[in-house]
This record gives structure tokens, sequence and C-alpha cells, in this order.
């Protein structure tokens, strides 16, 4: 007998049934978690988020195409929730899941698609070329402060600056203000004890970023949305600038990481290092199959009763998207193989009208494949300074990236702008 999430949880108890969306696990196995929870409970799993609050993960590829691909049935208006009479104002996820801040995340129809329209098009008109310069002028600089070195933590050091200094610069901030956002998106997307202090840096940084550009504009992204607001007030254009910011530094910078891994620790991709079989473009597309960024995404509300993956889903409960275990569906993956060479068809970017816009995927490639391309290209002897089993995870259920990667190379002198 199936059982609806909110037989999970129920009073100040937890069903045995229900899965827990946090703990050491998510952290340190979550693939065989994703497996065992499949096993147990099929494609659509009974979960328990923080605060015993009871929610539904998707598993499963078709189940996931399903949803997504209905946003009628299966709204992203949080509104919906079921839930909100037992949320607290101090819910460590309310960063994630809004009820009061109605920004791109949460808009549906129409007004959806009109306010992607402001966000593609600003993007849009970021040249490609000057980008990757750009780009490449970044991670010159940031490898300047410790090739000489010989030793280095190319997640603290190289991949967690690299993503929010590019937007710092698409978008018009100071490049001073770029540490301090980094640890604040941290903060609010490990949804512990700091996330809404670290949601409140980030709005106060972006609302005087808006308000600086609405009275200078300049040659940048949100200067382009400020003119182009089809109808949009200058609140909605700061609330959706804080999606952008957080869906665009934190997830690149763990590509980035999880790619470097890859790549320094897997035998088909070490001869990389000196130009050899496989390349830069296949270890990124194999991580959004294997180890994508963006591990489970909240969410989706049913906006009537409904069926999905045999279970009967209230109206009002909430979906979590398991972007990383539709991945591995062996639905989908029936030799077990892994999927490179081009094969995009994951969900690490979502899928439908929510889908992660394509100008953006394209600024988070851009970034990260040169990001790659040039420590690849300034530290070509670049290796692991630990052994692989001691790399370490991030604690956290929604996005996944290392703590660290500690590496050692020849060292070389600094470049000093001169490339």
């Amino acid at each position: 007998m199936t059982q609806c999430p909110h037989a999970a949880a129920t009073g100040t108890g937890v069903g045995t049934e229900a899965v827990h969306l946090y703990g050491g696990r998510f952290q340190d196995e979550p693939a065989r978690l994703y497996r065992e929870m499949r096993r147990d409970h099929g494609p659509v799993a009974p979960i328990v988020l923080p605060g015993s609050i009871p929610a539904w993960l998707v598993l499963g590829y078709r189940e996931l195409h399903q949803l997504t691909g209905d946003p009628v049935l299966f709204s992203r208006d949080s509104q919906l929730w079921n839930q909100w009479p037992a949320i607290p104002d101090d819910w460590p996820l309310m960063p994630m899941i809004s009820r009061t801040q109605p920004s791109i995340l949460y808009t549906v129809g129409e007004r959806h698609s009109s306010r992607s329209a402001v966000i593609s098009d600003a993007l849009e008109a970021v040249n490609p070329f000057e980008l990757k310069e750009g780009t490449a002028e970044f991670a010159d600089e940031l490898i300047d402060a410790f090739c000489s070195a010989g030793t280095a933590d190319l997640i603290a050091d190289y991949a967690m600056l690299m993503p929010v200094r590019v937007l710092a610069k698409l978008f018009g901030f100071s490049d001073e203000k770029g540490p301090a956002l980094v640890t604040a998106m941290n903060d609010m997307i490990n949804g512990g004890a700091t996330a809404l202090a670290g949601q409140r840096h980030i709005a106060t940084s972006v609302y005087e970023l808006v308000a600086e550009r609405k009275a200078t504009p300049g040659d940048d992204v949100v200067s382009r949305m400020l003119a182009n607001t089809r109808g949009f007030t200058d609140e909605d254009v700061s609330r959706d600038l804080m999606v952008m910011m957080a869906a665009g530094h934190q997830p690149t910078a763990d590509w980035i990481g999880n790619s470097l891994r890859l790549m320094l620790t897997d035998d088909r991709f070490a001869a990389s290092l000196s130009g050899g079989r496989h390349s830069v473009g296949e270890a990124m597309n194999e991580v959004l199959w294997e180890d994508t960024p963006s591990q489970n995404i909240a969410g989706r509300w049913a906006s009537r009763d409904t069926h999905l993956g045999g279970r009967h889903i209230k109206a009002g409960d909430l979906l979590v998207l398991s972007l990383a275990g539709a991945n591995a569906d062996p639905q989908v993956r029936t030799d077990g193989s892994t999927l490179t060479g081009g094969n995009n068809a994951f969900f690490s970017f979502s899928h439908g009208d929510h889908r992660c816009p394509f100008p953006a995927q394209e600024t988070a490639e851009v970034i990260a494949r040169t990001a790659i391309e040039v420590i690849l290209d300034r530290l070509p002897d670049v290796d692991l300074a630990v052994p692989e089993e001691q790399l370490t995870r991030r604690p956290s259920p929604w996005l996944r990236g290392l703590t660290d990667l500690p590496a050692r190379f020849t060292p070389t002198p600094a470049l000093g702008g001169q490339r």
C-alpha cells in the first residue's frame, strides 16, 4: 500500500517509509541512496524536509519528464503548497521555497514566458568571444596568485571564485564585491543556520546595483534588463537577478570543480592533460550525467489530486525534482554505461517551461570550459595532492560540489597580464 507524504509526517513523529532529504548520505553516497530509494519506493518516493515537512522526490526519468512537461497540473506556483501553515518564518529552506518573493522561479504562464524573455534577451546580447576572453583574463589573474607556489586548492582558490568574477562583470557588480557574494550564496544554497543571512546579503547587493544602473546605465546585463522590462517593476528585475546570481554562480563553480576532479582521477581523461583521447568537453558532459551539480530542485506543486509513478499525489503536495536520480534511471541507462560524446538528454538544466534559459546555459558552459582549459594550459602537469578517497563533498542534497581539491604542479611564473 502506498503512502501519501502527509501520512509520513504527522504530529511530531515521522513515518518509517519516508526518507529524510538531508544528512550525510547525500554528501557521501548519493548515487547509492538514489538507487535504494528507487528500489524501495519506485520512481516517486516519499521524503521529509527539515522540520518534518513531507514532500515527494521524483526519481524516474519518464516521471520527471511528465512532471516538467505539464506546468498546469504540476505548477511552479508555490502558493499552492498545502504545508504553508506548518512552515516557520525561520525555516532554513525558505530562501529556496518562497511564498512571498514572486521571482521568475515561481511565476507561471504568459507572465513567466515574458519574464524569461527579459533575461534571455539580456544574456543573448553578451558577445561570446568577449565572454571567453574576459573569463580567460580572470582565470589568468586567479592562477597568477598561486602558480609560483606549486600547490593550490582548485576549489577555494579557483573554481569558487571564477563564475562570480565573470558574472560580476557581466551584471555590472564591482570586482571587490565578489568574495562576499560567494560566501553569501554558499550559505543560502546549503540551507544551514546562515541561509537567511546569506539571502539578505545577496538581496541588498542586488538592490543597490539595480539602483546604480537605473541612474547610470552601462553595457551590462542589468542595464539591458532595466531597458527592456516588458512592464515588470524594478522589484521584479531585482528578484530575477538574485535568481540569476545563485543559479549562475554555484552550479557553474561545481561544474568546474567536478570536471577537474574527473580529469585528475579518471584514467580516461588523464591523457587530456597533455592533449590525449578525451576532451574537456567530454568530461564536462559526463559530469552533467554522472555528477551533476544540480542534484535536486524544489519544486512543483500539484494543482489538483492526481497520480504519478504509482503514487496518489494530493492537491498542494510538493514534488522535488531529482535531476541526479533521473539521470541515473536504469530505464534510460539500460547498459549501465557512462554517457559522453555529446549525448545531452540529461536533466541537469531541468526541462519544460522552467528549464534554464538557453543563453544562460551557454554562458555557464563558456565560463566553465574556459576556466578548465586555461588552468590545464597554464599548469599542464597538475595532479591531485591527496589520495582520491580523501576528497569530500559539501553536505547539501541540492547541489553537489567538492569542499576542496588540493593539487600540486611544477611552479611557474605569473603572467602578470601577459598571455
